[in-house]
């Protein structure tokens, strides 16, 4: 076997709490797989399971509830996450994304106020930027927020939001000032758990993979906000919060194609050593080989890349358009790769009783959420 790759910026304390999350997700999560595809949602117990272990909010001040570190250590706990093939808990969104909002744009009352049951798994988030009518154009939206007193009125459809059944807050994208385009949007945290007047979810989106997360349309009829929840010291911050943040984003999407290819290598080496054809095992045949050669070959070179970045953006320095190509890169390099394995898993890969199925089904929406991967290649372009 090639010598396993070492991560640069990994310590021992990353070890450590890879087999917290190993052990939490194999032992805790995994067995309730079938109940929670069929559901089409996360139980909330293991939101609050995670919150007890100290798996939530890895990055988010020890103050306010967290664990006190890094980036490092949100990508540990989302790379076990893939490794054991769990996909019902949002929590690339939960703690990937909604904390690092928080953190970055909340007042201190608003830290103290939310990022605890964050961190707990008492409240579950999400982040609402896409809308029925299109989601890469995030300047052109069309969900409004009118200030009335001391609130305001959103209005508006949000569609493909992760964690949208379950979320209890919401940072919803919205137009304050509908005149302008950028400069027009801001950024409010809609506390909806109980699903208050004026705010309705919709449907459980039926999808060809990750059928476990709950994937949620989310309509606001006049929801009242209070001013208070606005991200930012004024209006009309949105867009560049929105952009500062992307990069993590799409950082936390690299580290699930990366971790998934390297299970799939993994699960695929292994049957191709126990399954015969010809009289022989299929590693033992050259076509078998030289295709799993070329897996692994992209696999440790999207591994390094993907290190790189986490350690670029640990320092501060992961800039918009190398995290723009490590989503494209990486997202498709997982689609490919998971691919070519399925097909040497024959008939038995087409079925969901072997992992490499529901693998293939649920790279499919790494190209597209998180800014499509032709997206990417524009802002790629934009910076040379």
């Amino acid at each position: 076997m090639p010598t396993p790759h070492l991560s640069p910026w990994r310590k021992p304390e990353h070890d450590d709490l890879a087999d917290l999350a190993r052990a939490f997700f194999t032992r805790e999560v995994l067995p309730h797989t079938e109940r929670l595809l069929a559901q089409g949602h996360p139980d909330r117990e293991h939101y609050r399971r995670a919150g007890e272990l100290g798996l939530l909010g890895l990055s988010v001040p020890e103050q306010y509830g967290g664990g006190g570190g890094d980036f490092t250590h949100e990508a540990v706990l989302l790379q076990e996450q893939a490794y054991a093939g769990e996909a019902s808990l949002g929590l690339a969104v939960h703690s990937g994304i909604v904390t690092g909002y928080l953190v970055a744009y909340g007042s201190e009352e608003q830290k103290r106020r939310w990022l605890p049951g964050l961190c707990s798994g008492e409240l579950v988030g999400a982040i609402a930027m896409t809308e029925p009518d299109g989601g890469s154009d995030l300047q052109a939206l069309r969900t409004r927020a009118v200030r009335d007193g001391d609130d305001y009125l959103v209005t508006g459809a949000k569609t493909f939001i992760s964690n949208g059944g379950l979320a209890d807050l919401v940072i919803v994208a919205a137009k304050t000032d509908p005149e302008q385009r950028a400069a027009g949007i801001s950024l409010l945290v809609c506390e909806v758990g109980g699903d208050p007047e004026g705010f309705r979810r919709g449907r459980l989106l039926a999808k060809i993979g990750l059928t476990g997360n709950d994937t949620a349309e989310l309509f606001f009829d006049g929801l009242r906000v209070p001013a208070a929840n606005l991200l930012g010291d004024a209006e009309g911050l949105g867009f560049v919060q929105l952009m500062q943040q992307l990069p993590q984003e799409r950082l936390v999407i690299g580290v699930g194609a990366v971790a998934a290819m390297e299970r799939a290598v993994e699960l695929t080496v292994a049957y191709a050593k126990e399954r015969s054809a010809f009289g022989k095992p299929l590693l033992g045949h050259q076509n078998t080989r030289m295709v799993l050669a070329e897996c692994a070959t992209r696999t440790r070179a999207s591994r390094v890349f993907l290190d790189d970045c986490i350690s670029r953006h640990a320092r501060g320095e992961l800039d918009v358009a190398t995290a723009a190509m490590a989503k494209y890169w990486l997202t498709d390099g997982q689609c490919e790769v998971v691919d070519r394995c399925l097909q040497l898993f024959g008939g038995y890969g087409y079925t969901t009783e072997y992992p490499i199925a529901r693998m293939y089904a649920d790279a499919r929406a790494q190209k597209i959420y998180g800014g499509t991967n032709e997206i990417m290649k524009e802002l790629i372009a934009r910076a040379l």
